[in-house]
């Protein structure tokens, strides 16, 4: 019970961080928003990258630090750029692919072999996505220029995001299966390497955002419980339950940002929900 409540808590978390970036996306750019969370998420985290062993193998860490520059310095800039573009519920249906995404990746790269639910499922998964293309392309015909042009470069900045995370993702596991660092001191080193990353951009990057005082707080919130209470609640769920069951749980997150679609002028529509609800079904056959 206790993993099944943290993968809706952080599926929970994702949604409702999302968000509440995506009303911020039109007072600072997509990298500068990634820069500001990531250098606020790595303050918090300071004290578990100050306690971590002085014989940690110095390969474990610059690998971590390679995949937080493409995981998260990378792939969480695209991923806000697509959250401005698609809006939540769009874009969290195009996350959903990761789990599929990686699976067929691991055929590819790691030589696995996948049963034909798990090929069901990269059908399904998909088959949402290309709802999502077709609600774009079909936008684009209706509305000249802005809009339809935005929701296409949006599923694009998704897509180029989950392969990010992707990579960073396979960058991490490789170094916690193969070395003795905790899921929270690999998360912390992450965090470090995506904030490291952009660096450049920092300068000035809150004094630029135009941001008022009560905006300022919506991102301190956001980056509190999307990065580190999502991660947090991500390393309990796969301390305690099997990782199939897992990240079908906190797949939950396009279902759970429909209710959020009216608030941001997007109210439900038939083939959003389908999107979602085959996101979801994708990754049950992938993952369980």
């Amino acid at each position: 019970m206790t993993g099944v409540l943290a993968a809706l808590g952080a599926a929970m978390a994702w949604t409702g961080a999302s968000a509440l970036w995506r009303s911020l996306s039109g007072r600072v750019t997509a990298i500068r928003l990634n820069a500001l969370k990531n250098g606020l998420a790595s303050l918090v985290f300071l004290p578990v990258l100050l306690m971590l062993p002085r014989g940690t193998e110095a390969e474990a860490v610059l690998l971590l630090l390679i995949s937080g520059l493409i995981g998260i310095a990378a792939g969480d800039s695209f991923y806000l750029g697509a959250l401005r573009r698609l809006g939540t519920r769009r874009t969290l249906t195009v996350e959903a692919s990761g789990p599929v995404l990686a699976s067929i990746a691991g055929v590819l790269v790691m030589g696995d072999s996948l049963s034909s639910r798990n090929w069901l499922g990269a059908i399904l998964v998909s088959g949402a996505v290309v709802l999502i293309a077709l609600q774009a392309k079909g936008a684009s015909h209706r509305q000249e220029g802005e809009i339809g042009t935005e929701l296409s470069s949006g599923l694009m900045f998704a897509l180029v995001a989950v392969i990010c995370g992707l990579s960073g993702a396979f960058l991490a596991r490789y170094v916690l299966i193969s070395s003795e660092l905790t899921p929270l001191q690999t998360a912390a080193i992450r965090l470090l390497g995506g904030w490291l990353g952009l660096i450049p951009v920092m300068k000035g990057a809150w004094r630029r955002s135009a941001m008022t005082r009560q905006e300022q707080w919506k991102l301190v919130v956001a980056t509190l419980i999307g990065t580190n209470g999502g991660i947090l609640l991500q390393q309990v769920v796969l301390q305690t339950m099997p990782v199939g069951p897992g990240v079908t749980l906190m797949a939950t997150a396009p279902v759970m940002a429909l209710f959020l679609g009216r608030m941001e002028g997007d109210p439900i529509q038939l083939p959003g929900a389908a999107a979602a609800v085959l996101a979801l079904a994708g990754v049950a056959c992938t993952s369980l």
